[in-house]
């Protein structure tokens, strides 16, 4: 792996479908990650089709916002990225790493360090891994069927989440960034990168808490995944 330019820039896109609930608890850990690094760090929600104070609690919070009325999580990341791309035109763009998360997220302090570090070693692309900290409404088998499903083994993963991604601003740029897609709009921008020969690294090492909730934002997402892990047959 080639040693890279160091990053003069991070970025964080947080798209936002009425998130008024759990939208402070990501955003203060978006603040104590930013707090670990020493580059300029850029936070941006996308408040795409709300109704309600999801972009009054961003701004409250000091972080940038667009609205949007897409009601489409990949056009809500790609437009929080060309946004943070413009603010951020100035710098090389190899030197400006985009990161993304989830409002019902909850990153860890080391986040954006650990990503910023590996982006020093020459990787592109960045991708960590999800738990979910409360299985509260559940059917009691779920959580080990989730690990059971989840489990990798030692070293790299084969995991993809929005909610835990990062890629540097030329590899975003000669992937074609995210596409306009409901749901797998990571996997999509995985795919793209890796056909342009951005380098991936999927670190284990990097795990982000998300919530467990039921009713999903994105078709077939990770609600989508836990809902299904609950009509399998229980144990007996």
């Amino acid at each position: 792996m080639t040693k890279a330019a160091p990053v003069e820039a991070a970025c964080v896109v947080v798209p936002a479908h009425n998130e008024e609930e759990l939208l402070p608890t990501c955003l203060s850990a978006l603040r104590r990650a930013a707090d670990v690094v020493s580059v300029p760090v850029h936070v941006l929600v996308v408040a795409d089709t709300c109704g309600d104070r999801t972009a009054a609690i961003a701004r409250a919070y000091g972080v940038r916002v667009i609205r949007i009325g897409a009601r489409n999580v990949g056009t809500a990341r790609a437009a929080g990225m060309s946004e943070l791309l413009r603010l951020t035109a100035a710098c090389d763009r190899s030197a400006v790493w985009l990161a993304t998360t989830d409002a019902d997220t909850v990153v860890p302090p080391d986040w954006l360090h650990r990503q910023l570090s590996y982006a020093s070693q020459g990787w592109d692309v960045v991708l960590g891994t999800v738990t979910v900290p409360d299985w509260d409404g559940h059917p009691p088998h779920v959580p080990a069927a989730f690990d059971a499903l989840y489990e990798f083994g030692d070293g790299g993963h084969p995991h993809v989440h929005g909610a835990n991604l990062g890629i540097r601003a030329s590899a975003y740029l000669a992937a074609g960034g995210f596409s306009s897609l409901r749901t797998a709009e990571d996997h999509a921008l995985l795919a793209a990168a890796t056909g342009a020969g951005c380098s991936v690294l999927q670190a284990s090492d990097i795990t982000v808490e998300t919530s467990g909730r039921h009713h999903a934002r994105a078709p077939r997402g990770f609600s989508h995944l836990l809902r299904s892990l609950a009509s399998l047959p229980q144990p007996q």
